[in-house]
């Protein structure tokens, strides 16, 4: 064995056992989340929708992905499309219903593709972010995703206007990523208990930053976007973070904040609120010259590493609230595409 494969297989196992340390923190599905009088929200009638099994391959391998078709979509009418990318040891099945994500599709006629990411890229399922080889345009996972995005729009009415990304965990660092690396492609993305782009470049620093935060506010560095040297434009970008989050520090909330924010002056206006019988949060809004939000952060007050305003249905989800679910769409359908170069990297 060479000492090359034998130095990548400690890093597996340190990776493994790290991660099996930090995941023990969490329970999955957790009933006691749900707290008396705070009754599960009525869910649309899915049945009225498809949700299809699909696969997509390139260059970079194969992804099977889901894809929820609501009952409202007809051919020719444009409907908006959410990419959604789940988070470790998850499944599309299980994302879905665990951020009821299908039922408002249903209830705003979107459509909503989720992209698998299989036990054989990744032991416990996670999208590669911290690996430079999936940090790029057009190479490793970043081009999967984009392209299942863009087999889904050649496939289906979409607008192009109208394309989003959001995930949890891992996941919302893959989104992290696909923001930076395809602005032309999506409108607008979500980051839920995420982490900024290249944060880590490798497993070692994954874990660190994950456990810590980072040092300071990163800065996008190009990851192959067009037009590379000018002028980078904000991509909106809604951030929901729980304070009380042990797997991935709070810290990175405000990473992916800063990052996105970058040199721009944008003003800030800050307000608190409170779930009934639910969470309290933080909320703040940045908001550019002419007044328009382009980036909002909640802060999940007494949450941890969950998706606010889950169902118990699925894994990962704290009921408590806020609905993350519902804002993040809420905060997509009033962001459409800002003119940008596209390309077909």
């Amino acid at each position: 064995m060479s000492n090359d494969h034998s130095a990548l297989l400690s890093q597996q196992t340190l990776w493994a056992d790290a991660l099996r340390s930090i995941f023990a923190q969490v329970n999955p599905v957790d009933s006691a989340l749900e707290p008396d009088g705070l009754a599960e929200p009525a869910q649309a009638p899915l049945d009225r929708g498809r949700f299809l099994d699909r696969s997509y391959s390139n260059q970079a391998g194969r992804r099977a992905y889901k894809l929820y078709v609501p009952s409202g979509y007809h051919d020719g009418q444009a409907l908006p499309l959410l990419v959604m990318l789940h988070g470790c040891s998850q499944s599309p099945d299980d994302f879905a219903a665990g951020t009821r994500m299908n039922a408002l599709a249903e209830e705003h006629t979107c459509l909503v593709a989720y992209p698998a990411q299989p036990s054989s890229a990744h032991f416990s399922k996670c999208w590669n972010w911290f690996s430079p080889d999936d940090q790029q345009r057009g190479e490793g996972e970043p081009s999967l995703i984009a392209g299942i995005t863009r087999e889904v729009m050649h496939d289906y009415s979409v607008d192009p206007h109208r394309v989003y990304v959001a995930g949890l965990s891992a996941g919302a660092a893959a989104a992290v990523i696909m923001g930076a690396t395809y602005p032309d492609l999506y409108a607008a993305i979500g980051v839920h208990s995420g982490l900024a782009y290249e944060a880590a470049s490798g497993s070692h620093s994954a874990l660190t930053v994950m456990q810590h935060g980072g040092a300071a506010p990163l800065h996008l560095s190009g990851g192959g976007v067009p037009n590379e040297g000018e002028s980078r434009p904000i991509i909106p970008t809604i951030v929901f973070h729980g304070d009380h989050d042990a797997t991935v520090h709070p810290r990175n909330g405000d990473q992916v904040i800063a990052q996105s924010r970058g040199a721009t002056n944008l003003q800030s206006k800050a307000e608190r609120g409170q779930v009934p019988g639910g969470h309290a949060y933080s909320r703040t809004l940045h908001t550019d010259a002419s007044g328009r939000p382009m980036l909002e952060q909640w802060v999940i007050h007494g949450s941890g590493h969950a998706w606010s305003g889950g169902s118990a249905m699925g894994s990962y989800t704290d009921p408590r609230g806020p609905d993350a679910a519902r804002e993040m769409l809420r905060f997509f359908l009033e962001h459409p595409q800002l003119p940008l170069p596209r390309a077909d990297a």
